[in-house]
């Protein structure tokens, strides 16, 4: 069996088994809301009836409780049975990764619970890496020379944003930035692909060992590099930059310009709003099964509350405690320009509307880097808003690229 057929078995038998754990967790919690609310109901007919209520309650739960009980063991058995024998024929033999569908769905599973996945060791928790047509490519001279024949000198590096993977750059099937500006800026596109359910930090982390990896084994000598994230993808950018600039890695003194395409940098109203709910929700008997699910979702979901990019804004925390601590202030660096775009769903971003939804996942605030509270240090003027228009049209719209080589034409950070 080749290295191909093992990986797409891996991975084919490890969402099998994880769609049907997760279907027997549902059947658990929807069962402990089922009895929450029996034990109100039937709470209210003793007063009613007296302790005549009783024979039925109890007969009542233990009905129910097996009915839960069975489904839930049943399809956790059905999901160990399918992680050993389920395998699908292919004749190409793709594993799930490595094609459009199947890596999109992998990366909506990383971004709910990534974390859990690469805790377990399961083959679903993909490392960061550069990806050419969908299959990973380790930076090492060889791999690199052979997929980067025109390799130039200037590397533009795009990082999608949370449950997305590289293929998000080609919204609407249209050429990406990365080809368009290969063409008219001469730079070389790195497309990268990570598990959005980890710690910003740790994404950032592992970026930069991966860019000093390139730095050292490109096929030129490289000039400049230019960061460009999407989302997410924006904050793991600048957390890589810390980090290099903190273990003074070499690549970062090649980084001239950092684009932040919707990025929460204040953080994330959604998140926020979770955040709170679910420390309300576990309040109640009826709904603390909701609560559960809810704070299981992943580190990375987390991080996007206030924007962190370093380890001590979640080591040794609590996090479902309800006043989460303030995040750290990390400063950019010196002689990197600083680029940002922001969108609304309404034409003007003072539409009252517009200040609400921002572009329907961030707001405005939050992308530019500068509230009443906070200033992450981001000049206007390097800025651009986008209306009407939502999170994800920035991904692939010409008003952005025409920014994109405007701000990536520039040969030295201003």
């Amino acid at each position: 069996m080749t290295d191909a057929q093992i990986r797409r078995r891996s991975e084919v038998r490890a969402l099998a088994r994880l769609a049907l754990e997760e279907i027997g967790g549902a059947a658990t919690g929807i069962g402990s809301i089922h009895r929450a609310i029996s034990d109100r109901v039937f709470a209210g007919v003793r007063l009613g009836v007296g302790s005549h209520a009783l024979p039925a309650k109890l007969l009542h739960d233990e009905i129910s409780g097996a009915v839960y009980a069975l489904v839930a063991d049943t399809a956790r058995l059905g999901g160990s049975l399918a992680g050993r024998f389920l395998d699908l024929p292919s004749s190409e033999n793709l594993a799930p990764s490595q094609t459009r569908r199947g890596a999109q769905a992998i990366a909506a599973i990383q971004g709910l619970i990534g974390d859990v996945l690469e805790a377990e060791g399961s083959p679903l928790a993909e490392p960061l890496a550069i990806r050419v047509n969908g299959v990973a490519l380790a930076p090492d001279r060889s791999a690199l020379a052979d997929a980067f024949p025109h390799a130039g000198g200037r590397i533009v590096v795009f990082l999608h944003g949370l449950v997305e993977t590289e293929d998000a750059w080609a919204l609407g099937r249209r050429p990406t930035y990365g080809e368009r500006l290969g063409t008219d800026l001469g730079y070389t596109a790195l497309q990268i692909r990570y598990n959005s359910g980890r710690h910003i930090s740790d994404n950032g982390r592992s970026l930069s060992e991966l860019l000093d990896a390139v730095t050292e084994n490109w096929p030129v000598e490289v000039e400049s590099i230019a960061l460009v994230g999407h989302s997410m993808g924006g904050l793991v950018a600048r957390s890589a930059c810390r980090i290099a600039f903190l273990d003074d890695r070499p690549w970062v003194d090649r980084v001239r310009h950092v684009v932040s395409l919707g990025s929460p940098h204040l953080g994330a109203p959604l998140e926020q709003a979770v955040h709170y709910a679910s420390a309300g929700l576990a309040a109640l008997p009826e709904t603390r099964a909701i609560s559960g699910l809810l704070r299981r979702r992943s580190a990375g979901i987390r991080d996007l509350n206030q924007g962190s990019l370093v380890d001590e804004d979640w080591r040794d925390r609590d996090p479902d405690a309800l006043r989460a601590a303030a995040c750290s202030e990390v400063p950019l660096l010196d002689g990197v320009t600083y680029y940002f775009v922001s969108a609304t769903i309404t034409r003007s971003p003072r539409h009252p509307l517009g200040r609400l939804l921002g572009d329907g996942m961030v707001l405005v605030p939050s992308a530019s880097g500068r509230n009443r509270t906070r200033m992450i240090g981001f000049r206007a003027e390097h800025g651009m808003h986008l209306a009407p228009a939502n999170h994800f049209t920035m991904l692939n719209h010409e008003s952005v690229y025409e920014k994109l080589l405007e701000w990536l034409g520039t040969p030295q950070a201003g």
